[in-house]
């Protein structure tokens, strides 16, 4: 009896989960770049077709990654996002 409600359920809220079916995991891979050692405004030429967050309140462009999440070199859904802290 309850299989029927938990399968709604969960058809709803695994989207906001970022949870999908395997035929939507299909999209393309990229290997994320390496920034370490970049300035924001490097990084940001670098990562162009990413989703950039910087982990600083405030910064200029000529501030310097000093780590990045995911790190260079791993592999990415295309169009994600990338973390980057600053000195």
């Amino acid at each position: 009896m309850a299989a029927p409600i938990a399968g709604q359920i969960l058809g709803e809220v695994l989207p906001y989960l970022e949870v999908y079916k395997a035929e939507e995991e299909e999209s393309k891979t990229v290997k994320v770049p390496n920034c370490i050692g970049l300035t924001v405004e490097e990084a940001k030429k670098v990562l162009e077709g990413f989703e950039i967050e910087i982990q600083s309140e405030t910064y200029s462009k000529e501030d310097v990654i000093t780590k990045q999440i995911p790190d260079g070199g791993i592999e990415t859904k295309e169009n994600g996002k990338v973390l980057l802290y600053l000195n």
